[in-house]
């Protein structure tokens, strides 16, 4: 058995990078989306989706019956939510433009401060377009993330650091994660920090988060 869910984890792995998923919460588009590029791996993915078994295929009517197949688990979304993801695809056009404002105010406002302190602001590679996800700042070091936490929190404004790196996680050190093994990922974990940026923010609370931060003192 032990051998049966390694092998499984291996070719995890190794699809890994085939298969994207956005999943939105708060702060993003929709509440759960799957992209894939590979025709192969749609159908195991739709597969696991059916808790291990071709029922889909039944459905169909590509199978005379359906069984179980593969690995599997129950990844159905509720009706309420299903409700909430059809009601922001309706409105995808508005929510990406009001973070898309945001997303360039940001950029716009804070591009001299920033420079002024050796701070790095997102960039985006002009044959590219992006999701409007977030808004980040990357500070020079740990010690001055934790001073522009501070301030931040002193004036009742919430900011938080992005994800540790997955290898240094409880689970990637069971699979052999080692410090050092991502040591881009490892630098910018330590002084990354995202700025509040949600669909409906206010211009106000915008001009209140800029402002604090041009106070900021290195």
């Amino acid at each position: 058995m032990k051998r049966f869910f390694d092998t499984e984890l291996e070719t995890f792995r190794s699809n890994l990078i085939l298969m994207g998923e956005t999943s939105i919460r708060q702060v993003r588009d929709a509440v759960k989306a799957l992209v894939e590029g590979d025709v192969a791996l749609a159908d195991r993915a739709e597969i696991i989706r059916e808790k291990g078994t071709d029922r889909s295929r039944f459905f169909r009517g590509e199978i005379d019956k359906y069984g179980w197949v593969d690995v599997g688990s129950s990844y159905l979304p509720s009706e309420l939510l299903a409700a909430v993801l059809a009601a922001q695809l309706e409105a995808a056009d508005w929510i990406q433009t009001c973070r898309a404002r945001l997303w360039h105010r940001y950029q716009h406002e804070l591009r001299d401060w920033a420079g002024r302190r050796d701070i790095g602001l997102p960039v985006i590679p002009s044959d590219c377009d992006q999701a409007f996800h977030m808004f980040y700042v990357i500070l020079p070091s740990l010690q001055m993330r934790e001073r522009l936490i501070a301030h931040l929190k002193s004036v009742g404004i919430l900011a938080v650091f992005h994800y540790q790196p997955l290898h240094l996680s409880a689970m990637g050190r069971r699979l052999g994660g080692q410090p050092g093994q991502c040591p881009v990922t490892e630098r910018i974990a330590d002084r990354l920090l995202r700025l509040p940026f949600y669909t409906n923010m206010a211009e106000d609370e915008q001009s209140t988060v800029i402002e604090a931060l041009h106070r900021f003192e290195c």
